[in-house]
C-alpha cells in the first residue's frame, strides 16, 4: 500500500486542509493500491500565494537561463534513474500496459532533451539594429517569464503531460502549480519527490491532486497568469471562457478523432502493423490515437480482414504481464462509456467485425473492454465523429485520394493523423493536404523538436521544442 498523506506545496510536503485520504483503486481488479491526500481550495490558495511570492522575489525568475537549464537537467537525470519505478506506478494506477509505460520513459527523455536543447539556443535577449540607418534607436527584445502558471493535466499519460508543461515553464523562469488527476496521485506524488530532490527555490513548484471543482478554482485564481491545459475539448472550452474573462494567457491541448489514410499502393501488412501502435497505444486512451482507418474501396475488405486478425491477436489482461498489449480502462465509468459506444455502433448499423460490448472472459473484476473493430462505417456516425477513448477502431471506405482527404478533414478535431503509402513523397504530399496539427508518414513516431498541438477543436497553442518553450514567455522590447 502506497500512501501520500501530505501535499507538495511550494517545494515542501505539508499537511492538507482536509485530512481525508482518497483510495486509489487498481483498474485491473479494483483493489485499493494506495491512498493520497487531495487538494481543496484552501490548498490552492496556499500554493498560488507561494508561487506569486516566489515569482515576485525572483529567486528563480532572475536566475540565469544556464542555471535553470542545469537544474532541469538534474531533474531529468533523476527521472531517468527512476524510470522502472515510474513505469510501474503508472501501470498500477492507470492500467496502462507495461510495454507502453516503459517505452514512455524513453519518450520522456527525448521530450526533455528537446526542451533543454531549445533553451540553450533560445533567444532570451536579442538586439536589433534600426531598419533606418539614420535612426539612432536600437531595440533590445527580451523573452521573460509569464508569471504564475496553472498547469492542469489529464490522467491518461500523467508523466508525459506533466513534464511537457513544467519543464518549459520552469526553464522560462515561471512559478508553477501543477494540478493532477486524483487517479494519478501515486505517480504524481513520486514526481513531487523528484522535484523536491532538485532543490528549486521555495514556492516555485507545487504538485496537487484534486477534483474538477478544485481545478476550476485554480484556473480562475487571481494569482494565475497563464493556464496550460491538456484534456477534453469540453473542459477546454470552459477553461478558454475563464481565461477570456480574466485575460489570462492560455494554451490548450484537447481531444482528437484522427484518421489514418491507407493509400491504394500501401503495404497493407505494414500499415496494419503500424495501426497496432498508432491507433491502440495506451489501451486506446490517447488523444493522438488514429482510430478512424480510411481504406480504398478496391482494397477495403483486405484492410478489414487484416485489422480483424491484428486485433484478435492482441493479449488483453493484467498490465503487469509482459505479454499484455491492452490493459483495462482507468475507471469503471470509462469502461462503461466505451462499452456504450460499442453498443451505439451496432445500433447505428456498422458491421461488427470483431469484439463487442462483452467483458473479456476471466477479467470481470477489472475495468476491461473487448478491443473492437467496426466496418461499413459512414463518417457521419457518432462512432466516427466522437472521441471514444478506448480500443475501438472504425474502418471507413473512400473512393479516391480527394475523397480520403475530405473524410479525414470532416471532423471537428484536428490533432493528429497518418498516411501510409509505398511512395514516401506521395504520402508527404497527401499529408500536406490534411488539416491537422501532426501527421505521421508510414508510422513515424511524433518528434519532440517540432511543435505539437491541434487545429480546430483540438486546441490552441503548441507544445514541445522551442515553440513550446516560447509559450511560457512574454516579449519585452526596450528601445535605446
Amino acid at each position: 500500500m502506497i500512501t501520500y498523506g501530505r501535499l507538495f506545496i511550494g517545494g515542501s510536503w505539508v499537511e492538507p486542509s482536509n485530512p481525508d485520504l482518497l483510495d486509489i483503486a487498481s483498474p485491473h481488479d479494483r483493489s485499493v493500491v494506495g491512498r493520497a491526500a487531495q487538494a481543496r481550495p484552501a490548498d490552492i490558495d496556499r500554493a498560488a500565494s507561494a508561487a506569486r511570492a516566489s515569482f515576485e522575489v525572483g529567486d528563480w525568475r532572475l536566475t540565469p537561463p544556464a542555471e535553470r537549464i542545469a537544474a532541469l537537467r538534474r531533474f531529468n537525470a533523476l527521472r531517468e534513474e527512476s524510470a522502472e519505478e515510474i513505469a510501474r506506478l503508472i501501470s498500477l494506477e492507470n492500467g496502462s500496459a507495461g510495454w507502453f509505460t516503459r517505452a514512455g520513459q524513453l519518450g520522456l527523455t527525448r521530450q526533455a532533451n528537446a526542451y533543454l536543447k531549445a533553451a540553450e539556443e533560445f533567444g532570451w535577449e536579442e538586439t536589433f539594429a534600426p531598419s533606418d540607418p539614420a535612426s539612432p534607436v536600437r531595440s533590445v527584445v527580451r523573452r521573460e517569464a509569464v508569471g504564475v502558471v496553472a498547469a492542469v493535466i489529464p490522467w491518461n499519460s500523467p508523466f508525459s503531460s506533466a513534464t511537457s508543461k513544467i519543464i518549459p515553464a520552469l526553464l522560462a523562469g515561471n512559478s508553477v502549480v501543477l494540478k493532477v488527476s486524483p487517479e494519478n496521485s501515486l505517480s504524481m506524488g513520486f514526481l513531487a519527490d523528484l522535484l523536491e530532490r532538485v532543490g528549486l527555490p521555495e514556492g516555485v513548484i507545487s504538485v496537487l491532486p484534486a477534483d474538477r471543482e478544485t481545478s476550476e478554482y485554480l484556473v480562475s485564481h487571481e494569482e494565475v497568469d497563464k493556464i496550460a491545459f491538456t484534456g477534453s475539448t469540453r473542459a477546454g472550452r470552459r477553461i478558454a471562457s475563464i481565461a477570456g474573462e480574466r485575460l489570462k494567457r492560455v494554451s490548450l491541448e484537447l481531444g482528437g478523432k484522427s484518421a489514418a489514410i491507407i493509400l491504394p499502393d500501401a503495404d497493407i501488412e505494414k500499415a496494419v502493423a503500424g495501426v497496432k501502435f498508432g491507433s491502440l497505444l495506451n489501451n486506446g486512451e490517447s488523444c493522438v490515437a488514429q482510430t478512424r482507418i480510411l481504406a480504398p474501396r478496391g482494397r477495403y475488405e483486405e484492410v478489414v480482414a487484416a485489422l480483424k486478425e491484428l486485433v484478435e491477436s492482441l493479449r488483453v489482461g493484467d498490465p503487469n504481464d509482459p505479454d499484455t498489449f491492452i490493459g483495462p480502462m482507468i475507471r469503471p465509468d470509462q469502461q462503461e462509456r466505451v462499452r456504450d459506444y460499442i453498443r451505439l455502433g451496432i445500433e447505428e448499423g456498422a458491421r461488427l467485425v470483431t469484439g463487442g460490448p462483452q467483458i473479456p472472459a476471466g477479467l470481470e473484476k477489472g475495468n476491461y473492454v473487448t478491443p473492437t473493430v467496426f466496418a461499413d462505417v459512414d463518417n457521419s456516425m457518432r462512432i466516427a465523429r466522437e472521441e471514444i477513448f478506448g480500443p475501438v477502431l472504425v474502418v471507413i471506405p473512400y473512393d479516391d485520394e480527394d475523397d480520403a482527404v475530405r473524410i479525414a478533414d470532416d471532423s471537428e478535431y484536428g490533432l493528429s493523423g497518418g498516411v501510409w503509402s509505398s511512395d514516401e513523397e506521395h504520402a508527404l504530399a497527401v499529408a500536406h493536404r490534411v488539416r491537422t496539427g501532426t501527421v505521421t508518414v508510414n508510422g513515424a513516431s511524433i518528434g519532440f523538436d517540432g511543435p505539437f498541438g491541434g487545429f480546430k477543436a483540438s486546441g490552441i497553442g503548441r507544445e514541445y521544442g522551442a515553440v513550446g518553450l516560447g509559450t511560457y514567455t512574454e516579449y519585452k522590447t526596450i528601445t535605446v
